[in-house]
């Protein structure tokens, strides 16, 4: 009992403390407010206000308004307007701005967190946050927001405070304003909202990402029966209909006027300057900010006519970054939902960046190292290729080109899970805690990645290894002219520039004879690599191709990941040929360059066919067995081939079957061989193979006993001589049957 007395007294105590606290607060932040945040009543009434953005010559984007659609209170049923009361702030009509009850709940909260988590605001200070302030949690930032709120309460009605905040609060997807919201999600306006998608929008104000019917219905619908259900205990509405609101399959309908303002390239700067300046748009627009992005006109309409040629149902994107700057120049995107944050599934187009790159600046690979393309079997976990095809032996550059699924795993294994995504990490890939099975290297991840972050991640082979984070906006200024935020890139060393050179050689590759082989015949260095999601059927694809100037982006799929009738290889690869011949038609990219680590090597083909060892080629290789192919020079082949320097004979295997006498032995097509038998101690010269590959045998009566060898003979190219091998093994025959004739056949 007097541990439970002492409970009691302690939270009564600090309960007390709080509210005291509280008070001094608000009188402190009335008296000792700075003119930055004085309470202005045009930041509230100013409604019909738009956001100014300029391209990268200062002219207007002609797409770039902002604005609401104003609507009266008078003109909403009742039980709209009750559903924000509701979940919001139930004694909204009784307090005078503040929830002093609320606010010590939260205040303890806050003080055993030693942070700002829960705000406990009203209807009252989540307009005067929505119009005044910025979205930052300190303490200073409360008091100021408590002291406005006392005034605005002194200046406007509650059915006033009441109207603006739904005509300024947001839901998500660009929509200030419940008329935005309501056509936005609905096609409808919000006075003809019923009380089901009215609780909806409603409930989305705690987290309109989280909850929103577009997105996450399941997440939507059980938000909505809350407020359905805080609604019955306030007795705003009977439990008929009650029940039938909650009964309601809660659908949206997007209308595509919304989707393409919601995907185009100025909806996304002000995404991005809303993150910079750490307020709504809304007061981006009031305080008459201007945003200055890198938008190039021809470009953005390069990629809109590339992307909208395509009679396509499926949703789309398109991203054009400048590959040494990080500079969006270019995005366009049709969908219901907002694509620019929208995470997908990448496929194979994440395995340069998580698999090869780091396998390459680990010193692990080089572009012509055998990887053997079999079934596999890791703890249960069973990847396979396109079509279950598996391709034996085959070169890291031809496991790119061709995006075979077993090497990329194999590689992963062979760098480490951990390693290889730190990698990924410092060019702008994501995980989630769960992204830690091989599986990641066929891009398997929990949530997957973006267009502008997968896209961002690939300048890094352009940029020989170095990373620049993807912006839209160059800088801001204030509605006086200074500028009060600038772009100032942040270079990340990622790879070394050979290693970021060798990944680009090979997506050459890929780009000429590979998936994304339409590219082969563009007049100009391009690197390429394409995705395809699915199994019973495609989801999502990808091409993200670069040249030494841009970085290109496409992806087709659907929101609901519904079947789509493309591969990475087809319309993907078509948007961004069409898109590079457009921008490059009077001015041609350079070739890519070529860091002084990288030089090119004479490899021994014959041993990489047979042993699949990378070996320098030596002196003595005749010229049709050498390949060239590109190196680092921080991990160049170690041995040198030792082939036509010396040789050995095979191992010779014979039998006799009715006095007929079969040998056998493995050849080599770049070898001589000299059969040899001894009869009466004499050696005699029976056969000469040459130019035969594989098992070769040999057939001969014989009459006696008969002692066979194989010497091997090899030409040296380099100074004309022959190299000759001893004797094989000897094998010594005895006949069956004496009286056979002699025949000799060849079986080769």
């Amino acid at each position: 009992m007097k541990t439970k007395l002492k409970k009691v007294c302690l939270y009564t105590g600090i309960a007390i403390l709080s509210l005291v606290i509280i008070g001094f607060l608000s009188i402190m932040g009335t008296y000792f407010l700075s003119d930055k945040v004085k309470f202005d009543i045009n930041k509230i009434k100013y409604s019909n206000v738009s956001i100014e953005l300029y391209d990268n010559n200062n002219r207007p984007i002609k797409d770039a308004s902002y604005g609401t659609s104003f609507v009266k209170l008078n003109t909403l049923n009742n039980y709209t307007i009750n559903a924000f009361i509701s979940i919001e702030d139930k004694d909204f009509y009784n307090h005078n701005g503040l929830n002093y009850k609320r606010m010590v709940k939260a205040m303890l909260k806050n003080i055993s967190s030693f942070k700002i988590k829960e705000g406990a605001s009203t209807i009252s200070q989540q307009l005067i946050k929505n119009t005044h302030l910025t979205n930052e949690k300190t303490f200073t930032r409360k008091i100021n927001e408590i002291a406005l709120t006392r005034q605005l309460e002194k200046t406007m009605t509650k059915d006033e405070i009441m109207e603006y905040y739904l005509n300024i609060i947001y839901f998500g997807d660009n929509c200030y304003g419940i008329e935005n919201a309501s056509k936005h999600y609905f096609s409808k306006s919000a006075k003809d909202l019923s009380l089901s998608e009215s609780a909806s929008l409603a409930g989305m104000i705690k987290s309109p990402n989280s909850y929103s019917p577009i997105k996450n219905v399941e997440k939507t619908t059980t938000r909505r029966n809350l407020v359905l259900s805080e609604m019955l205990k306030d007795e705003k509405i009977s439990f008929e209909d009650y029940a039938q609101a909650t009964m309601e399959k809660l659908t949206t309908n997007v209308s595509q006027i919304n989707s393409n303002s919601l995907n185009s390239y100025s909806s996304a700067c002000i995404d991005e300057a809303c993150d910079i300046l750490r307020m709504p748009a809304k007061q981006i627009a009031i305080g008459e900010y201007k945003i200055y992005t890198y938008f190039d006109k021809d470009k953005q309409n390069a990629l809109q006519n590339s992307l909208s040629s395509y009679n396509n149902q499926s949703d789309y994107a398109g991203i054009s970054i400048k590959n040494n700057s990080g500079a969006i120049e270019a995005y366009y995107a049709k969908s219901n939902v907002k694509l620019i944050f929208a995470k997908r599934q990448p496929g194979s187009a994440i395995k340069p960046v998580l698999v090869y790159a780091p396998a390459l600046n680990e010193n692990i690979i080089s572009p012509l190292t055998q990887i053997n393309d079999e079934k596999i079997n890791i703890n249960g976990y069973t990847p396979s290729n396109v079509n279950d095809k598996f391709y034996g032996y085959v070169s890291v550059r031809e496991c790119v080109s061709k995006s075979l699924n077993i090497p990329a795993v194999k590689v992963l294994g062979y760098v480490g899970i951990n390693k290889a995504k730190s990698y990924a990490n410092r060019c702008g890939i994501e995980f989630d805690e769960n992204d830690k099975n091989l599986g990641i290297a066929l891009g398997g991840m929990t949530y997957g990645t973006s267009l502008k972050e997968l896209t961002g991640a690939y300048s890094i082979f352009p940029s020989l290894g170095k990373y620049t984070e993807p912006k839209f906006i160059n800088y801001i200024t204030d509605k006086n002219g200074k500028i009060i935020y600038r772009n100032q890139p942040v270079t990340v060393n990622v790879l070394r520039e050979d290693s970021a050179y060798l990944m680009t050689d090979m997506l050459k590759s890929c780009a000429k004879e590979g998936t994304a082989r339409k590219l082969g015949n563009l007049p100009f260095d391009v690197a390429s690599k394409t995705g395809t999601v699915g199994q019973s059927y495609n989801t999502d694809a990808w091409n993200i191709s670069y040249t030494n100037n841009d970085v290109v982006g496409v992806w087709f799929g659907n929101a609901d990941n519904s079947k789509i009738d493309t591969v990475g290889g087809g319309i993907p690869t078509d948007v961004v040929k069409n898109y590079m011949q457009k921008i490059y038609e009077t001015n041609k990219p350079s070739n890519f360059v070529v860091p002084t680590s990288i030089y090119t090597e004479d490899i021994d083909s014959l041993s990489l066919s047979e042993e699949h060892i990378v070996y320098r080629a030596n002196n003595y290789i005749p010229e049709r067995y050498i390949i060239k192919d590109v190196f680092s020079r921080f991990n160049p082949p170690k041995s040198k081939s030792t082939k036509f320097i010396s040789c050995s004979p095979p191992t010779l295997v014979g039998k006799v079957e009715d006095n007929v006498a079969t040998l056998e032995f493995e050849a080599q097509d770049y070898l001589i061989y000299e059969l040899y038998k001894i009869e009466d101690d004499k050696e005699q010269l029976i056969s000469v193979i040459a130019n035969k590959k594989g098992k070769c045998s040999q057939s001969f009566n014989i009459s006696g006993k008969t002692k066979f060898f194989i010497i091997t003979k090899i030409k040296n190219y380099a100074d004309n001589t022959e190299i000759i091998s001893d004797k094989s093994n000897i094998i010594e025959l005895i006949p069956t049957n004496l009286d056979n004739t002699v025949k000799i056949k060849w079986y080769g």
